[in-house]
């Protein structure tokens, strides 16, 4: 097998741990447990899909009118989806199969995710990668989350690869506009909750209908 890249970048919610339903129960119930607390009013269900890939901090910063108002509102998540987690969560189809296969193969791999880094380990530890990712870029690692290319550039130097030799692979216009704006390649998960419509926009490189598709780039 003769890979396409040499690097390969990993969103992780929703390109290879099924947690979205997580995410979304977990925004809910904080949500939730902040308008009780402060008598505000609860955002749209659907702000917490569309904000997925972004970090926790610029997610939940609309909702906090103090810093201290925010430090409590992450706290509060992380606690919660902390105790749900394993429970919530599971791998994608084939997903731990294709990033040993990329392994064996001798690919440097990175993990590029806006989540924090407890929540990253956790995730990783559920699908038995974590070996397989030294290097992780967490959103508590940047002071600007994707669709800034912050995250990316950071990967890259800790690998000490060029973008010309990657390929970023996530779920959200978040990723792809992360990926484009460092100048890699981005492969657009088609099994997340971002419709093709939404990802268009970003002109992904590559369309992925399975993980083992990478394989075959």
């Amino acid at each position: 097998m003769t890979l396409r890249y040499g690097t390969y970048l990993f969103d992780l919610d929703g390109t290879l741990l099924d947690s979205i339903e997580l995410i979304v129960e977990s925004f809910r119930h904080t949500a939730a447990w902040h308008a009780a607390r402060t008598g505000t009013t609860a955002p749209p269900e659907d702000r917490w899909t569309q904000g997925i890939g972004r970090t926790l901090r610029e997610q939940l910063g609309a909702l906090a009118r103090t810093p201290e108002e925010l430090d409590a509102l992450v706290e509060h998540y992380v606690r919660w989806n902390l105790a749900q987690h394993d429970a919530m969560v599971r791998p994608y189809p084939d997903a731990v199969e294709t990033v040993r296969a990329l392994h064996r193969q001798g690919a440097r791999l990175a993990l590029v995710t806006g989540k924090m880094r407890r929540g990253a380990g956790a995730g990783l530890r559920v699908l038995g990668l974590e070996d397989a990712f030294a290097v992780r870029v967490c959103g508590d690692d940047v002071t600007q989350g994707k669709p800034h290319p912050e995250s990316v550039h950071q990967a890259l130097a800790a690998l000490g690869t060029s973008a010309e030799d990657a390929v970023f692979v996530g779920d959200s216009p978040h990723d792809m506009g992360a990926g484009r704006a460092a100048g890699v390649a981005t492969a657009a998960a088609r099994w997340g909750p971002f419709e093709d419509d939404v990802l268009v926009a970003h002109e992904p490189t590559h369309w992925l209908d399975d993980l083992p598709s990478l394989l075959r780039l």
